[in-house]
């Protein structure tokens, strides 16, 4: 008889758009979807800890080269399920961070097939709820501050 616990898991990561004249932001790719820079947080880990560790591990960019938007926040709850809880769907967790870079640096591939640095021109359509659903968050927050 199978339980009806569903297990929760947490991820964290940062959205990193350039201060350039044309800002662009980045987004990893998979072979068939769109990623961000996230992955689990570890335990005594904050959600910032996590998400700047997770930056630098999928893309090589460090905290010294990253200005962090300290009042941006993103969250969202979903369902997938996960090959370590025998396929099960689990409670999933993501917090997302925004930080600014200079320029649009070279990306260290180690866990996705490839990167893009995206140009900002909203509305930005991805089919991916979760970018979809960021993006629009991010917007909302440029327009806020004056930087759109």
């Amino acid at each position: 008889m199978r339980s009806s616990f569903m297990e929760k898991v947490k991820s964290c990561g940062v959205i990193c758009f350039t201060q350039t004249k044309q800002p662009s932001f980045l987004l990893m790719k998979r072979s068939y979807r769109y990623d961000l820079p996230k992955g689990h947080i570890e335990p005594g880990e904050t959600e910032l800890q996590c998400a700047l560790r997770e930056l630098f591990e999928e893309t090589g960019i460090t905290k010294k080269q990253v200005c962090l938007e300290l009042d941006f926040r993103f969250k969202t709850i979903y369902y997938p399920r996960y090959r370590r809880f025998g396929g099960d769907k689990v409670e999933k967790s993501l917090v997302i961070f925004f930080a600014w870079v200079s320029e649009e640096l070279e990306i260290v591939m180690t866990e996705h097939n490839a990167s893009e640095w995206v140009k900002w021109n909203p509305p930005h359509y991805f089919h991916n709820r979760i970018i979809d659903e960021l993006l629009l968050t991010v917007d909302r927050q440029l327009i806020v501050k004056g930087k759109r």
